[in-house]
This record gives C-alpha cells, structure tokens and sequence, in this order.
C-alpha cells in the first residue's frame, strides 16, 4: 500500500511541474521583457576605463535604447561615446535566444565588437556573456533607480572577472517620449 500512494505522489508531483513549468517560463520572458522596456530610452553618462593600457581614460556616452518590437524580447542600442573631441559610435543588439540571449556590440567579434554569447536577466540587472576570439566577459547592467543605470563590463583573466570598463547613466528621457518626438 505504501509503494502505490508513493507512485500516485510522484506522479502528482510531475504534473504539478508539467503544468507549472510553461507558466514559470512565460513569466521569466514577460519579466525579462519588462526589463528591457524599463532600460529602454535617452542615456548619457560617465565613463572610465579602469584596468590595461588605457587605464584612466575618461568618456562620455549618449546612447538611446529601444526595446524589441512585438512579442520579441531585447534591446537595441545606438548613440555615440566620446573622448576629447573624437567621438567613436556605439551600438548594440540584444535578442533573446531560448532561455539565454544573443547579439553584439558594434558589428560582433568577426568586425571590430564583441559578440554576446548568453545572458541572464534578474531583478533589476542584466548580465550578458560577451566573446571575442579568446577574450571572455561580461556586461552586468544594473538599474539602480527608474533614471539611473551602471554598467561594468569584465574580462576574464585565468579564473578571474577583472572590471576594465565602467559607466555611469542617467536617463535623459523615455523610450515612449524618445518615439513620440521623432513621429
């Protein structure tokens, strides 16, 4: 008698998880899609390279983001950062693929970029995997208010995250003033 309400538990146990796992995958994407609405809009702040070569280098960054039409959940990134009086373009495509995310940074790792090769999105802070022929990072973006968002990109140095990059912005305007200005 034991062993048959010990089979009728697991089996009520698996389709408990069977019905429940579609609603929990549902949620993580709208929750994920809310994210990236929320990031989306005008962005300009700070920034800093903090380890290599140019250690020290002070920029600015204006960046507009525009969340993924649709069903479709991500992010695409455009605007510019400047040093001095040299300004450098910067763009971003942030896609979701499964249960992970894909994309790139300028024109991926086979230009002059980074690939995107995973991510994961929790509460308010996204960290996505970043690739570059033996390179390996990654980009954490954390929004620490509705107008004020960090971000710090590492790299991987024998079994180290080292931070190389840093960025501090403050939202300027919204994705929905951003659209209904241009229109």
């Amino acid at each position: 008698m034991f062993d048959r309400f010990s089979t009728v538990g697991r089996c009520a146990a698996i389709f408990v998880a069977a019905t429940l796992l579609p609603v929990a995958a549902a949620d993580a994407a709208s929750r994920d899609k809310r994210f990236f609405e929320s990031v989306a809009g005008v962005w300009k702040g700070p920034g800093e390279i903090v380890a290599g070569k140019y250690k020290g280098t002070k920029f600015t960054c204006n960046l507009i983001g525009l969340p993924s039409e649709g069903k479709e959940t991500g992010l695409k990134l455009d605007g510019t950062c400047r040093v001095g009086v040299f300004s450098q373009p910067m763009s971003a495509v942030i896609s979701q693929n499964g249960g992970s995310y894909k994309g790139q940074f300028l024109d991926g790792a086979d230009g002059k970029g980074l690939d995107i090769v995973s991510g994961t999105i929790t509460g308010n802070r996204a960290v996505m995997g970043i690739n570059r022929a033996k390179l390996n990072g990654a980009m954490v973006a954390r929004l620490e208010q509705d107008d004020a968002m960090n971000i710090t990109i590492s790299v991987k140095v024998e079994d180290r995250m080292i931070p190389v990059i840093g960025l501090k912005l403050n939202r300027q305007a919204t994705a929905m003033a951003e659209t209904a200005d241009n229109e």
